[in-house]
């Protein structure tokens, strides 16, 4: 057994306008990432594995609506929501993923169910759906995920006629919502408006992630998301490819990852983290690193990424100017971090 045992949490990537953070709402979000982190770190101190570490971790995720995934979802150009999650066990490479879901309360629970209960590794739309019903996964009502701080965002989108990337509407939304307030007597805010986000509109990547490592030494890695606002039906983006936005292998490393989905895809970015290691001996960090301040910039890959090895050195580097994340590890008090 090791005492290196950690779990480590993404929750967005993106342009960080600090003077937009109120202190209420900074302290929300370090409030929800260290909840996460501490129920994650739980799993793990009761000798939990990594895999039900980073799937509890991804499933509170996906229950909070300041994040973009599950309950929080951004809105495709049709008014719905469609949901993307993978899932990977470096103790066996076996993975499981589903895309394109819009009735599955928790999208990594399917994928869990896909790693452990179905020959196959990703079921998309439709066929997704039904493998989720024959596991007995809980279904919600597609309004289970609309949130009025997310519609509000995609009506933006709309008006703008073009997708914004995840769920970075939010800070247009805020904005306009103040300048409105200084013409008007403020309206009382809905129960589930997002604070004020710092990540500038344009430049918000809205991913949520796990990785961890357990006290055996073996890894997982697990992704989610709602995709990008007023994406177009059917777009697919790097969070629910194994390789692109998830992997794990107890031989190199744990990562997920978030940012500008399709460039991620293209570099194949989580894989290559693993394979530096395994091909040109790299330790984690200048693997990483490589890949988020070297690789990715290359092709305009904004974002950043969140990996751990079966040793328990974490790393979690972004070449934008912030990202939601933290990391625990047992026995010690949580860590949580917005800002450069």
């Amino acid at each position: 057994m090791t005492t290196n045992a950690v779990v480590a949490i993404h929750g967005g990537a993106g342009t960080i306008l600090r003077a937009s953070m109120a202190p209420d709402a900074e302290a929300r979000y370090h409030a929800e990432l260290r909840a996460v982190l501490v129920a994650a770190q739980r799993v793990l101190a009761d000798g939990g594995s990594a895999l039900d570490a980073v799937t509890q971790a991804v499933r509170l995720l996906e229950d909070c609506p300041l994040f973009n995934a599950g309950h929080g979802a951004v809105f495709t150009s049709a008014g719905t929501h469609e949901l993307d999650a993978s899932i990977m066990d470096g103790r066996t490479l076996e993975a499981g993923a589903v895309s394109c879901v819009k009735r599955v309360r928790n999208p990594i629970v399917a994928a869990r169910h896909v790693l452990e209960y179905s020959e196959h590794v990703m079921f998309t739309a439709e066929g997704a759906e039904a493998f989720a019903q024959e596991q007995g996964l809980e279904f919600v009502d597609p309004s289970y995920f609309h949130t009025d701080a997310r519609y509000r965002q995609w009506q933006l989108a709309r008006e703008q006629q073009r997708a914004m990337l995840d769920h970075d509407g939010a800070s247009l939304a805020a904005a306009q919502s103040t300048a409105q307030s200084t013409a008007q007597a403020p309206a009382s805010a809905s129960n589930d408006a997002l604070p004020h986000e710092p990540l500038d509109p344009n430049r918000k990547f809205g991913t949520v992630g796990a990785v961890a490592v357990d006290l055996y030494g073996h890894v997982a890695a697990a992704t989610s998301t709602g995709g990008v606002t007023n994406k177009q039906i059917g777009r697919v983006g790097d969070a629910p490819l194994i390789g692109a936005g998830c992997y794990a292998d107890n031989a190199t490393c744990a990562v997920s990852t978030t940012g500008s989905g399709e460039m991620f895809m293209r570099m194949v970015a989580a894989y290559d983290v693993a394979a530096q290691m395994a091909y040109r001996g790299a330790s984690l960090e200048e693997a990483a690193n490589d890949v988020v301040m070297n690789r990715l910039p290359r092709i305009d890959g904004r974002g950043g990424l969140i990996a751990v090895d079966a040793r328990g050195n974490v790393v979690l580097p972004f070449n934008t100017e912030g990202m939601y994340r933290g990391y625990a590890r047992v026995g010690e008090a949580p860590v949580t971090a917005i800002y450069r």
